[in-house]
């Protein structure tokens, strides 16, 4: 979509490149002191830079720190400035630097802890802050609106009462207007900068900027240079102190010019390591104008994933999933008819207030046009132009008018048009897309409106694929992640090959991950589940017998996810199982839903997770699981090694250098027991695998996931070139009937990964049977079984003897 990057973006040398990171979620239970006391443990791991979730002051009690109220402090809650330049010193000692998760695009919406957005109520548009919030003025009457009633205003005016010169409602409090203390209440309420109103107004009346349709955070205007050095400030000064080395830049889509805001940020650390949250369609390319290292990795989640679900076995798993559920094409039987009701959906009810408001602007430009082809346009033709356009964007946004026109194609207009009856009516379809494309001028009015139409579909993206589909269409789980493709997960090895050598080349310090604090399933529950695609016929039995076991489920399409849930997860706690269902029907908005919520349906879930998958019949779905343990194994250790050895920047999340089982937040986000002694002494630091490091990611000798871990960060460490910008990525293609079965590679040939795919089909065809693997030039020492070497055509099933990955390092003479 975007041209290929001419090079990547140079790194100051008092700032390098991280060789990986490691991701810490702070919160007010897990301190910087907790992580400074976590940091011998980390930094024998292998990592060179801890990775922060945000710093700076939040709400108080968050579990995230993505609720920004003051970017001028570090939280207090985690230890305030003090505790991160103590952490910093800590981290230095030990060798590592510091990233930090920093949030440009919204603070909370939460007054009484946000002081900026404190003055604006108070003194409404003419407050200097008022410039830092989104904020329409022009709609509700020039009062912002505050959806927090818990009733229409009539019924909870007794709740509302005046306290000196503060408005308050049970724990919210709001600063009144000067002069307006003794006013009687409604009149008091009428007189104010803000509007309180029921929480249920928000989907149509709101008149800020949310993120997403969380309508508790309020959107920032970055754009404008005075926020972004008032929000900014504090941040750029840990970097110019040696606090902190690099940043994450969270959601840059929700921005009005990311591209714009890239570079000032660039510009402003002096070029410090920068990865971006930007979720890549399935093809589509990271603009090659930004300024940074590359994304945050959900691109390399969705290859390496790909590498071990079977194409032909996933084509089964839908037709059984098919039947066993008989789903309707657009409510989870065909991924993009889903794809579409979802984003009709969240369209017209969860985002109709950001709709209204990209309406209400396209007609005023539309009116005020001095070209004729725009006027006379109706709002409601503008708007059915808006939604039949947005609903058919394949990529989260356009980021400029040179691009819009491969985001806001000619095809989906020719389809956008087919929704009006009136062809003349129509034409409102390609007044919207001429907007969009910038073809009607380039003033401030036109800038908003292409600004406003990327932010919608960005949001729109989100919430109907990531936050509704992905919980509709249900065949395979771990193909419904961040990043996904779920209508294809499948990946032909010389895809992920091509794709390896795309970021080699142009985005070589970019981010990598398979498990983060956002990921709906950990990499290790993924890797169980992938194996379903090469025995569904299997899985299908195994349904049918626990179905007939009579614990009936409230919809098939539930019973499907719930059954393929424990057996990605494995032994665990019913009560996490059966919150992320919970979880998962309400954000499907099929039978129940988050503001609409259905008590019988959701009882329902409950009483069939405990009694089936739960209960009894659970033992055959862990039957099942156990039988399939060695095929388990090699998906997660050949996920693992994958990871840490393609290029880019292994980014491991909290507690995953052991097995990590872990399902959709809060489930991922529980606190990690780090080791208090040093690992290299033994018990602690593989307490959570086998005694002798084997790990229940394996079971039947050879290396575990630690091991795998700990090898690869090493050599990333011992070579830094092999695996750095200046490295080489080249496929190693194996010979004989099972080379499909082997994917490897080599890095600057000094380095080569090999791992086993699709392990259960391998053993059902019959093994390697004599399959080899011809390896570069030279003797190559396996990492992971120290005294074991290869050279020429090594026989894989040697090579895999005892665990179906190896790690090999170039030694000897050259």
């Amino acid at each position: 979509m975007t041209p290929e990057r001419p090079g990547p973006v140079p790194s100051p040398a008092a700032s390098p490149v991280p060789s990986a990171t490691y991701r810490l979620q702070l919160q007010p239970d897990f301190r910087f002191e907790a992580a400074a006391a976590a940091v011998p443990y980390l930094a024998s791991l292998g990592v060179s830079h801890l990775h922060l979730s945000p710093v700076l002051e939040a709400v108080p009690g968050s579990r995230h720190g993505y609720d920004v109220v003051d970017h001028a402090r570090v939280r207090a809650e985690l230890g305030g400035e003090e505790g991160l330049r103590a952490l910093a010193r800590t981290a230095r000692e030990h060798g590592l630097g510091l990233v930090v998760d920093i949030v440009p695009n919204h603070m909370a919406m939460s007054p009484r802890h946000n002081r900026a957005l404190w003055e604006v109520l108070r003194e409404g548009p003419e407050s200097p802050y008022a410039r830092w919030f989104d904020i329409d003025w022009r709609a509700g009457g020039g009062q912002v609106l505050l959806p927090v009633l818990g009733a229409p205003v009539g019924e909870v005016l007794d709740d509302l009462r005046a306290d000196g010169d503060v408005l308050r409602y049970h724990e919210h409090a709001f600063p009144l207007r000067d002069g307006t203390a003794d006013l009687p209440l409604p009149q008091l309420l009428d007189a104010q900068w803000y509007r309180p109103v029921w929480w249920r107004l928000a989907r149509t009346e709101l008149n800020y900027r949310r993120f997403f349709s969380i309508s508790e955070l309020i959107g920032l205007r970055v754009e404008d240079p005075e926020v972004f050095e008032a929000t900014h400030a504090t941040v750029l000064r840990l970097l110019r102190e040696g606090v902190v080395d690099g940043l994450r830049v969270d959601h840059p889509d929700g921005l009005a010019d990311p591209g714009a805001y890239l570079a000032r940020l660039h510009e402003a650390t002096g070029g410090r390591w920068t990865v971006v949250e930007k979720i890549l369609a399935d093809g589509e390319r990271l603009p090659a104008a930004w300024p940074v290292a590359g994304t945050t990795g959900y691109d390399a989640l969705r290859h390496v994933d790909g590498l071990f679900t079977d194409p032909a076995g996933y084509g089964e798993l839908l037709g059984r999933y098919r039947a066993f559920a008989a789903p309707q094409p657009d409510r989870g039987g065909d991924w993009a008819a889903t794809v579409r009701r979802a984003a009709y959906r969240v369209l017209t009810h969860e985002l109709a207030t950001e709709l209204d408001r990209l309406t209400r602007l396209a007609h005023r430009l539309c009116a005020a046009s001095p070209q004729p082809a725009p006027r006379d346009r109706a709002p409601w033709a503008l708007g059915t132009a808006l939604r039949e356009l947005l609903v058919r964007l394949e990529v989260y946004r356009p980021y400029t008018a040179a691009d819009a026109g491969e985001v806001v194609t000619g095809e989906a207009a020719a389809e956008a048009r087919l929704a009006f009856t009136v062809p003349e009516e129509a034409g409102a379809v390609d007044v919207v897309r001429d907007l969009v494309l910038g073809r009607y001028g380039d003033g401030p009015d036109h800038e908003e409106f292409r600004a406003r139409f990327a932010q919608t579909a960005s949001a729109l993206r989100a919430k109907s694929v990531e936050d509704t589909a992905f919980y509709r269409y249900v065949p395979l789980l771990s193909a419904t992640e961040v990043g996904g493709n779920p209508g294809g997960p499948a990946l032909d090895p010389e895809v992920f090959h091509a794709y390896c050598a795309r970021v080699q080349r142009d985005w070589p310090a970019t981010g990598t991950v398979v498990s983060t604090h956002d990921t709906k399933r950990s990499a290790d529950v993924r890797a169980a589940l992938a194996v379903l695609t090469e025995c569904p016929a299997r899985w299908a039995d195994v349904l049918t017998e626990v179905t007939r076991a009579g614990e009936g489920a409230p919809d098939p399409q539930l019973a499907w996810a719930a059954w393929q849930t424990v057996f990605g997860l494995g032994p665990a706690d019913g009560g996490r199982v059966r919150d992320a269902l919970l979880k998962h029907v309400r954000e499907a908005g099929l039978h129940t839903g988050w503001t609409e919520r259905v008590a019988s349906y959701e009882e329902a879930v409950e009483a069939f997770v405990a009694a089936g998958p739960c209960g009894a019949p659970g033992e055959r779905v862990a039957e099942l699981r156990k039988a399939v343990e060695p095929h388990v194994r090699a998906n997660v250790l050949g996920t693992a090694l994958v990871h840490l050895t393609m290029p880019g920047v292994p980014d491991l999340y909290q507690g995953t250098e052991h097995e990590y089982l872990a399902l959709v937040d809060p489930d991922n986000r529980r606190p990690v027991d780090f080791p208090t002694a040093h690992p290299a002494t033994g018990s602690d630091g593989e307490s959570r695998e086998h005694a002798d490091g084997t790990g229940s990611a394996g079971g039947a000798g050879g290396a575990g996931k630690t091991v795998v871990t700990r090898a690869a960060l090493a050599l990333r460490a011992r070579r830094p070139g092999a695996f750095g910008g200046a490295a080489t990525y080249e496929p190693v293609r194996a010979e004989g009937p099972a080379a499909e079965h082997c994917v490897a590679f080599a890095r600057s040939g000094d380095v080569v990964t090999a791992v086993t795919r699709l392990s259960l089909r391998l053993a059902r065809e019959g093994g390697w049977r004599g399959t080899t693997l011809p390896l570069p030039p030279g003797r190559w020492a396996d990492t992971l079984a120290p005294g074991r070497e290869f050279t020429g055509h090594a026989r894989v099933e040697e090579l895999f003897a005892d665990t179906p990955v190896a790690l090999l390092e170039r030694v000897g003479d050259q």
